[in-house]
């Protein structure tokens, strides 16, 4: 754990931050088989690589551990990504795939519905970074032990087909496996299911075709084809060679402009026409009125890394348009002191706008618990809906959870809204005085001012929230939840300052491992242009 401190004592790496380096290795560029050794020896990933001036050198060894308990499932997730990334000892990231050549979705069909991209190759920024998170952990310091990730891909294959047992990785696979790697679902013909298509990075084709055909793909079992140095492997001969010489993904203008908008696209990418896959016929939306609502929407996202955190981000464009954009949360301006919050924008104005639907749901067989519920609300608490609801939700409603008597007997909670006060105040005394006529006095403490009303569980608290605070200016904030000013929804988690709440019961591995993590955030925005997110989990 590691004290909040000023924003100007860090200079976080962001993607795309570091220069331009030569990752230029020959194995990268695919060859022809008959003039030249099929094998190019690489340095192992434990073994010191100079790429311009970065020098990696190996990991420790790993001591024992179990699953964790309390902040458990956050360390399996993290342990989880990194394992998946850092497999066998590589490190599966690249912030600018400096090291040229063709990217996959230059070798798949422009009709693909999906696509999923891996490169593992790593550059030096994010490799460095990598090794710095994955040795923060028990549960990953020992997937460094390997020394080629592409391996440990092959090994995993192996066991999950015996048929594969009799390959060799260093005779059948090696000589010819590049670094990059993408999956397409493309249509299935005459509107039947749909089929995928794989390319594979190769640096030498005959070898490619040989091992290939030792790992199954042969007898009428799938279709191979090459064209700017990847194998091209569909379900058929007939569809592969259809494949390679189709127009590319990367020059379908919809793709070209979802991966320019989503930017870095990290060690993992991922492409989807959501109108298209819902509507394919192994689909259940497709007789669902939601088609309607994603008609034409596309969702890109990234997995990427920085030496302070791992993010995984993502834009959707297209679909029903949004009318206007909702204006940005205030989450920023809670106080310092606050270490859980969550903050959305618009559920004032969305409750009204799908009241309809949800009064028509509740007429509906099936909704009579739905229909009881709204039927006391206007009888036993006099509220006015939707508007009433609609009223107390605002403009933008935001939940805050203090530092201060956290581990005590009642922890100061409370809410702050954006929204007409005295409307919202007359809601909240009506509310106060039914709940103090059944006998039940309602500890509800308020206070308003600023175009704002607050809600929490003590006075003091109330007027704290009620007189804006710090928070925004914390670095562990703006790492956790980026461009906080602009996001229309946001989630924070202060992990440094809400761990006395478990450590305790933590064994000294579980306790160590919990310790590295230091916060959690999620942000985005809505609007007219489309939508988008961030989930960054920060390190100590």
């Amino acid at each position: 754990m590691s004290p909040d401190t000023s924003p100007s004592s860090r200079s976080p790496w962001r993607p795309g931050d570091e220069p331009d380096l030569d990752r230029t290795v020959a194995y990268r560029i695919p060859r022809a088989a008959a003039s030249e050794a099929h094998t190019v020896r690489l340095p192992s990933w434990t073994e010191p690589e100079e790429i311009g001036f970065a020098t990696v050198a190996g990991p420790p060894a790993p001591p024992p551990g179990r699953a964790g308990r309390g902040r458990g499932w956050i360390i399996a997730l993290v342990a989880a990504v990194l394992v998946g990334v850092v497999a066998g000892g590589g490190v599966w990231a690249a912030s600018k795939l400096s090291g040229g050549g063709a990217q996959p979705q230059d070798v798949l069909p422009a009709n693909a519905m999906a696509y999923v991209r891996l490169d593992l190759d790593p550059s030096a920024g994010q490799k460095l970074a990598l090794f710095g998170i994955a040795r923060k952990f028990s549960a990953t310091r020992d997937a460094f032990g390997g020394d080629d990730p592409r391996k440990a891909l092959v090994t995993a294959l192996q066991k999950d087909d015996p048929e594969l047992s009799k390959i060799d990785y260093a005779r059948d696979v090696e000589p010819w496996l590049g670094d990059r790697v993408g999956l397409a679902v493309l249509p299935g013909h005459g509107g039947g299911d749909p089929v995928g298509a794989l390319a594979v990075q190769v640096k030498d084709e005959a070898a490619a075709r040989t091992g290939i055909a030792k790992m199954g793909l042969g007898d009428g079992k799938g279709g191979l084809a090459f064209r700017d140095g990847y194998a091209v492997i569909a379900t058929s001969q007939k569809l592969a060679d259809e494949y390679v010489k189709a127009a590319p993904l990367s020059g379908e203008p919809h793709f070209a402009a979802d991966l320019d908008a989503l930017g870095e696209q990290g060690v993992l990418s991922f492409w989807m026409d959501v109108e298209k896959v819902a509507g394919a016929g192994w689909s259940e939306v497709a007789a669902t009125p939601v088609l309607e609502q994603i008609k034409g929407m596309r969702f890109a996202g990234a997995l990427r890394f920085s030496g302070d955190y791992a993010e995984l981000a993502g834009i959707t464009r297209g679909g029903t348009a949004v009318q206007g954009r909702p204006e940005p949360v205030r989450i920023g301006e809670l106080p310092a002191s606050t270490v859980a919050a969550a903050s959305v924008s618009g559920l004032g104005d969305l409750l009204r706008e799908q009241w309809p639907s949800i009064e028509q749901a509740a007429s509906d067989s099936g909704g009579a618990m739905a229909r009881q519920a709204l039927d006391e609300a206007r009888a036993q608490y006099g509220l006015s809906l939707p508007d009433d609801l609609a009223t107390l939700l605002g403009r933008t409603f935001t939940l805050a959870l203090d530092e201060q008597d956290l581990d005590g007997a009642m922890p100061r909670v409370g809410a702050v809204v954006t929204t007409d006060a005295a409307k919202a105040r007359e809601v909240v005394d009506r509310l106060r005085g039914h709940l103090n006529g059944m006998e039940r006095p309602a500890d509800i403490a308020t206070a308003e001012g600023d175009g704002r009303f607050v809600v929490a569980s003590t006075q003091e608290y109330a007027d704290q929230l009620n007189g804006g605070g710090t928070l925004g200016e914390s670095e562990t904030f703006r790492l956790a939840v980026p461009d906080a000013a602009d996001a229309t929804y946001a989630v924070y988690a202060d992990l440094d300052r809400l761990e006395k709440l478990y450590l305790r019961g933590l064994n000294d591995q579980e306790r160590a491992d919990a310790e590295k993590l230091r916060a959690v955030g999620l942000s985005g925005t809505h609007g007219e242009d489309g939508s988008t997110f961030t989930l960054r989990v920060v390190f100590d």
